[in-house]
């Protein structure tokens, strides 16, 4: 079973026609409700220092909400509510590093990607009895964690296993934090992961976790919106003119590169 993300082309045409636009839309402070889950560092997650929401789609929201004049209010769901949710317009759009995908543009409608990532192997420091995919399906005795419905289950039942949803070497968990969690005292061995939250996971870990392997694909991530919405345009223009200004590669550099959690 293969999911492939939407074609860059299609995705890009959306804004190409606004992307260039001198003047941004103008919603007149529209109110905004945004739904995430705050566990997907650096994208969004709770500072262990602060106890505040923050990272880099929250920095991002910021700048749209000025760039095309909206007011944002935030609230939090679980992973497997949020794309139901947000499909049935309980919330205005979504956010946690949601990989585009068709399956789900069924359900909701996307934003123009905002951000690249890779599918990374997270695993505890110590780990040595496999340092890649092949290695880990050979041994029957390895378990893995994942959230149902996520790009990092199907692809360790696609690309890593044997296809089998119901694999008993997937254990599940109702959130990415309780996956890392997991693998972390020993009740799993592997997790899979975009390389944002991978990152941020592994250099939170003060040393207790690695990334191991070659990269498994790459996915682009969106915001989502309940089908129709009339933000996704507005979105869409903000977004391509932080492409354009460098914005989105300034919050690259903040939250990828220069940002260490916890301090």
């Amino acid at each position: 079973m293969k999911f492939v993300t939407l074609a860059a082309s299609a995705i890009l045409a959306v804004f190409s026609t606004t992307a260039l636009a001198s003047d941004l839309p103008d919603l007149g402070g529209k109110s905004v409700v945004v739904v995430t889950e705050n566990a997907y560092p650096p994208l969004q997650f709770i500072d262990p220092a602060t106890g505040n929401a923050i990272g880099w789609e929250y920095d991002a929201m910021a700048e749209i909400a000025k760039r095309i004049n909206i007011a944002v209010d935030y609230e939090n769901i679980s992973w497997d509510a949020m794309i139901p949710a947000v499909s049935e317009a309980q919330f205005d759009m979504g956010m946690t590093g949601i990989t585009i995908r068709e399956d789900r543009a069924e359900k909701v409608d996307f934003s123009a990607p905002y951000l690249r990532s890779e599918m990374m192997m997270i695993v505890r420091a110590d780990e040595a009895r496999f340092m890649d995919a092949k290695g880990f399906a050979a041994d029957k005795d390895l378990l893995m964690a994942a959230q149902p419905g996520t790009t990092p289950f199907y692809v360790g039942v696609y690309e890593v296993l044997d296809g089998d949803e119901a694999n008993p070497r997937i254990k599940l968990f109702e959130t990415f934090g309780a996956t890392v969690q997991a693998l972390r005292t020993g009740d799993v061995d592997l997790v899979l992961s975009d390389s944002t939250a991978a990152n941020g996971y592994v250099e939170a870990s003060n040393g207790g976790l690695k990334i191991i392997g070659d990269p498994m694909g790459s996915e682009d991530f969106g915001f989502i919106f309940p089908k129709g919405s009339e933000l996704v345009a507005p979105m869409n223009a903000a977004i391509a003119s932080m492409r354009e200004d460098g914005t989105l590669e300034a919050l690259n550099t903040k939250w990828f590169l220069e940002y260490k959690i916890g301090q």
